[in-house]
This record gives C-alpha cells, structure tokens and sequence, in this order.
C-alpha cells in the first residue's frame, strides 16, 4: 500500500510528528499540504519539502482562518492533526488557567473545528487520523492537563468512527519522542531528559519523529481500521 497521487494535508505539519509525516508521505508519493500559523515556518517547510508539497498559514483557534485554509486548499484524502504548542507542566494547584485553556484550544477545540471545516472536502475513500499520547493510559505526576488533552482526543476518535462512517477517524498515541516540543529546555537538560527517559523504556530509548511518522502512514493506508488508537511508545505503557 502506498500514498501514490493521493492528497494529505497535515495541520500542524511545519515541526516534529507532523513534518516527519509530510516527509514520509512524500516519500510514498503523495501530494502533501503543511499548514501552520507561523508564515516563516511554513515557507521553510516547504523549501526543505520540494515541489510536491505546498503550504498555507492558518490559525486553527480561528473559525475564519481554518474555513478559508480548507476552501483554499480544496478536495482532498487525508487529514491528519498534529497541531500542539509545548506540553505544559504542573500541578492542578498550581496552573493558570488561561494557560490550559489555551491548551485545549490547540489540540481539542482547533482539532474539533478544522474537523468540521474540512468534512466537506474529504474525498470518498479517505481518513483522518489525529495525534493524543500515551499520558491518557499512563499520566505521570505533573501531566494532568496534558493526559486531559489525550484522553479528550481518543474519545474523540471513537466517537466520530461511529459518526462518520465510513469515512475513517483514527488516532496515534506516541510515548516519548525527540521532538521541538521540548525546545524549550536548555540543551544539556534536555539531552539529559532524553537520557534518563530513554533508559527506562524496554527499546532502551526515545522514540524518533520518523518513527511515529509510519504510524500516520499506516493509518492512511490501511482501508480497515477505524476508530483505533495505535500505541508507538518503545513500550512505554509496560514500564
């Protein structure tokens, strides 16, 4: 199975998960479209990219802007969703709450609008797969606004399976993957995080951004699954 003449857009595709995946569909011959909020983001994406990919900013908090991105862009086969700002830290005690509120708005309430905005030019025959982690199975102390977000978008996926039928809707859940979100950090502590992270996964390390990338892949490709959640975590879930 490959992506050979099909059409992907991928909104949050400038960076990390996203911009694996736009390489990966690529690279199986897909027509892919990245989408940020950032212009400079979007136009070195597609510099790096090449000819086969293009590029739209849009702001997926914005109704207007996510309506306009997808009658730009017009028909297409697959959506994916991998648009998230850093994770944010903490203790209930202690978050602001315009800070989880500006959370959820990216990665739940903009994943639920560009969803509604693009029904309408996904062609008969594609998919939408969407991005959670594996803090919704396993939340460590610190993570409660994050495992929220997770839990929200695999229940989410499940119900629009049941709703969009047939059009498929499903889900990556990743475990610790080397990627901007944690940018940042300072350099040493990070490399360290990845370190002390990585020794406690039974792969013996974190996960790659190419590697969660084949998850998205499969999901488009395989025309059998629906509604699933697919762990790629080095076992994280286990530990």
């Amino acid at each position: 199975m490959n992506l050979q003449h099909k059409k992907i857009v991928i909104l949050g595709g400038t960076s990390g998960i996203g911009f694996a995946t736009a390489l990966a569909a690529l690279a199986q011959g897909a027509e892919v479209v990245v989408s940020s909020s950032k212009k400079e983001k979007v136009e070195t994406s597609i510099a790096t990219l090449g000819a086969r990919a293009n590029g739209v900013v849009a702001d997926v908090n914005n109704a207007e802007s996510v309506g306009r991105l997808f009658k730009e862009i017009g028909y297409f086969d697959h959506l994916v969703y991998t648009a998230g700002e850093s994770l944010l830290f903490g203790n209930l005690d202690g978050i602001d709450m315009n800070a989880v509120r500006k959370a959820f708005d990216v990665r739940v309430f903009g994943a639920i609008a560009a969803l509604k905005a693009a029904l309408p030019y996904i062609r008969q025959g594609g998919s939408i797969v969407l991005t959670s982690g594996i803090a919704s199975s396993r939340a460590p102390k610190g993570l409660t606004i994050g495992a929220s977000i997770c839990s929200a978008m695999e229940g989410l996926t499940r119900a629009l399976a049941v709703e969009l039928a047939p059009l498929r809707v499903n889900i990556v859940s990743p475990g610790f993957v080397r990627t901007p979100l944690w940018s940042n950090m300072p350099d040493d502590d990070r490399e360290a995080m990845y370190q002390h992270a990585g020794s406690s996964l039974l792969v013996g390390r974190v996960g790659e951004a190419d590697e969660i990338a084949q998850a998205y892949l499969y999901l488009m490709n395989n025309t059998f699954v629906t509604g699933q959640t697919v762990v790629i975590d080095g076992g994280g879930v286990l530990v």
